[in-house]
């Protein structure tokens, strides 16, 4: 009896600037070629490998097949890609590592409240289930198109993850003191995800009532399977109370930058 086979992989070629001679042959799953390839995800992914500090800038390797291995849709977009690329050094011949689970750019805030002479902060207590774990973190999000409003996000993150209303112009990017090399991001897993990250701090002050009306607070999409607690914990204790990856970084750029006196005063 004759049976099904599942349909073959469709191959075809994309041509970017650094190697016009090399076209990369980009092959999947009937459908998802051209539904990855025209994402805002894999075309950031070029844009960088092709940028001023890119793999392919200098021209010691060569990019000659992507292998789209699954997507998954938010909605009408793409919100995670994932994908292997084979990039070759040209000298040698040896291929490197290629493995992406591409996201995109994502925003987090450090919240620093004072009351009655302690200063704390302001973490959201998630259900996280690739680490198997509840994890305190950050409140963070992704950026939801290509329009690039970090500044917006974070605070529209902040208020749908804690109930807090913060204003813009009150939001200080302590990524923006980094070097321009770095792009003025951090990448918490650049070994396997292109996740890059803009910190920002938020500081205020409150009566012990707000700190204590915070703490334990359920928040978050509830309709978006979000299960989200508030977690209140004074800021001296906090370097050693999460493994977060957000979360110890931003206390690193929040005491050096503290410490050059990069931060605006406080009114």
């Amino acid at each position: 009896m004759p049976t099904e086979s599942s349909p073959s992989p469709l191959t075809h070629s994309i041509t970017i600037p650094s190697q016009l001679s090399q076209p990369v042959h980009v092959v999947a799953a009937p459908g998802l070629s051209e539904c990855a390839v025209e994402s805002t995800l894999f075309k950031q992914w070029l844009k960088n490998l092709q940028s001023e500090t890119g793999i392919l800038a200098n021209g010691d390797m060569l990019l000659k097949q992507v292998l789209i291995q699954g997507v998954d849709m938010f909605g009408k977009r793409i919100g995670f890609l994932k994908f292997k690329a084979d990039i070759f050094c040209k000298e040698t011949g040896q291929k490197v590592p290629g493995i992406v689970f591409a996201r995109g750019p994502a925003v987090a805030v450090l919240i620093l409240l004072d009351s009655e002479g302690e200063t704390y902060a302001i973490l959201t207590e998630q259900v996280r289930v690739p680490t198997g774990r509840v994890i305190l973190e950050l409140p963070a999000g992704m950026l939801d198109d290509d329009k690039g409003d970090f500044v917006g996000t974070a605070v529209r993150e902040v208020e749908e993850e804690t109930g807090i209303q913060l204003k813009l112009e009150d939001m200080i990017d302590l990524t923006a003191f980094l070097y321009p090399s770095t792009g003025c991001k951090f990448f918490p897993s650049a070994g396997g995800c292109d996740e890059e990250i803009s910190l920002f701090l938020y500081r205020g002050r409150v009566d012990k009532e707000i700190i204590m009306q915070l703490q334990g607070k359920e928040t978050g999409l509830r309709d978006h399977g979000e299960l989200i607690k508030v977690r209140v914990v004074p800021y001296r204790e906090l370097w050693r109370t999460t493994p977060d990856a957000k979360v110890l970084t931003a206390i690193a750029l929040y005491e050096m930058a503290s410490k050059e006196e990069l931060l605006p005063s406080r009114t």
